[in-house]
């Protein structure tokens, strides 16, 4: 029986101070990783991608892990430079970074892609329409890449999350709001929020030996928020 064992394995981890950055660099690296942890956003500049890949040189891992501060926006009140400034930030950076790592895994015929998703794109919200269609594309990017990608031994799935601790979109202080811990019992089947390390040691399942058999797949990580 396989484990989750990342020992050997060589893990690239985009925007890894932000979001859930942190907690899978430590989980990672507790489990035997050789983590590349590069802090760049991604959506500023095309050709960043590709030189984060290239500076990371041989991995083995890709975990493209993008986040901005979500906008609240009526939908009436959305203009243009909110909606390419989301798409920019979540979307753009998928196809560059594939670009820019597949050569290699494709030359070694082996590799793993794991997306950082957003269950926003799972259940609908108000005042989140940017956002919900920018994480959706890249859920949809997910699905027809990694049925595209299975038969060359790369296999690339995503995590669609809500509700996990993180200092992006629950800080401390919204942790201590009793408005949040309302909902949090009203709209989440858990009753709490999932735990970064939870969270994350599902990432390092999915980039594991153990998990060979998942293509183009969507997995919620939400305390049964969706299901």
């Amino acid at each position: 029986m396989k484990l989750i064992d990342l020992q050997g394995k060589r893990v690239l981890i985009t925007q890894a101070q932000d979001f859930m950055g942190p907690a899978l660099v430590r989980v990672f690296g507790a489990l035997g990783a050789a983590v590349v942890a590069d802090a760049r956003p991604l959506g500023d500049e095309a050709g960043l991608a590709a030189r984060v890949v290239a500076e990371a040189g041989d991995v083995d891992v890709l975990i493209a892990h993008l986040a901005l501060p979500a906008p609240s926006t009526a939908v009436a009140a959305v203009d243009d430079d909110e909606w390419r400034q989301v798409f920019a930030h979540l979307v753009d950076p998928l196809p560059r970074l594939a670009r820019a790592v597949l050569p290699q895994f494709t030359a070694r015929g082996a590799g793993r892609i794991v997306v950082i998703g957003s269950a926003a794109a799972l259940r609908g919200q108000k005042r989140t329409s940017t956002y919900s269609a920018a994480r959706g594309a890249q859920l949809g990017w997910v699905r027809a890449a990694g049925v595209e990608l299975a038969r060359q031994n790369i296999q690339l799935n995503a995590i669609a999350q809500n509700f996990v601790d993180n200092p992006t979109y629950f800080p401390a202080e919204v942790q201590a709001n009793p408005a949040f811990q309302e909902r949090l019992k009203r709209e989440v089947p858990l009753g709490r929020l999932v735990s970064g390390d939870e969270d994350a040691l599902f990432a390092a399942y999915l980039a594991s030996d153990a998990a060979a058999c998942f293509v183009g797949q969507l997995f919620p990580v939400c305390g049964g928020w969706v299901t």
